[in-house]
């Protein structure tokens, strides 16, 4: 009998957001066999209590999974650890885990793609990880694998999430000796490491950043689907980075019947489509946009 990936959903103080991110889920044909964990973050200050008592309060009724585990932050840990905490807590349980954070819209079969692929290649060792979401991006191939990992709607199994390594100014130094920056930037095109050095400084908390780099510095690809099986709606202005922005909405998934095996390798073409598309949304007109999106990851 085949055993599913729980889930983990992060949330804060979107009550909205997280309302739309468990009714998408609801509807996904797994949801019903899956278990699902919920970590509600503690309030930064006084003014966020109210939005994170009312995200509590609406967590606490949520039903149509197979289980649901809440567990309540007595203090405000943050996203980075809650996320990095959380994520290790349950993989060391279950060996496997599906990601979502409370922004995240999925597609209906996005439960049975990401529990596909985590059995498909889960003896691979050079693959970190499975990804939901693919930048709007005409042409690219049913799946495909690219270094390193990323962050909106994610899987991942327990060898994997081994490599995680929280300490930025080892990861730098890594980049440095490698002499990989370039390759790591996309060809220069999303500047990952700026980002990296950053959260060294303590002027964002990103562990978004610290997996994508991990995972590529060990050479270990991640899972695309050729059409997203996720949205996301954080470009709304809700959030701490306030702007608004639909250069991201993705082309969707029309359909999924089966996942078949590819080889191991990264996909030369759609790493270069990635940098075009990065080329594409720092020019001016998409600068707005494009900063936002470094501001979220900031926060992931």
């Amino acid at each position: 009998m085949k055993v599913l990936a729980p889930i983990c959903l992060f949330v804060y103080n979107r009550p909205w957001h997280t309302t739309q991110t468990i009714e998408s889920l609801k509807k996904n044909i797994l949801a019903s066999e899956s278990d699902l964990y919920i970590f509600s973050d503690g309030s930064r200050n006084d003014n966020a209590s109210n939005s994170v008592n009312e995200v509590r309060s609406y967590i606490a009724t949520i039903t149509g999974f197979k289980s649901v585990n809440i567990i309540l932050r007595e203090t405000n840990l943050g996203l980075a650890q809650n996320i990095i905490s959380g994520v290790s807590d349950v993989i060391n349980i279950h060996g496997k885990i599906i990601v979502l954070e409370d922004d995240i819209i999925t597609h209906p079969k996005f439960l049975k793609f990401m529990n596909d692929a985590l059995d498909l290649y889960k003896n691979d060792e050079n693959v970190a990880s499975i990804h939901g979401y693919v930048y709007p991006i005409e042409g690219l191939p049913e799946t495909f694998f690219v270094k390193g990992a990323d962050c909106w709607g994610w899987a991942t199994w327990a060898r994997a999430w081994s490599v995680f390594e929280p300490n930025g100014a080892k990861l730098l130094d890594e980049i440095k000796q490698k002499k990989a920056e370039k390759e790591i930037n996309y060809n220069n095109s999303m500047n990952y490491v700026r980002m990296l050095k950053n959260q060294i400084a303590g002027n964002n908390d990103s562990w978004a950043v610290r997996w994508h780099i991990s995972a590529f510095l060990k050479n270990m690809l991640t899972l695309y689907p050729g059409k997203s099986f996720v949205t996301n709606i954080g470009f709304d202005s809700s959030g701490q980075h306030c702007a608004t922005s639909d250069i991201y909405d993705p082309i969707l998934c029309d359909n999924y019947y089966e996942l078949k095996k590819i080889p191991l390798v990264q996909n030369e073409n759609a790493t270069i489509l990635f940098e075009d598309y990065f080329n594409k949304t720092n020019k001016p007109k998409f600068i707005k946009g494009i900063n936002y999106f470094i501001n979220l990851l900031r926060k992931r």
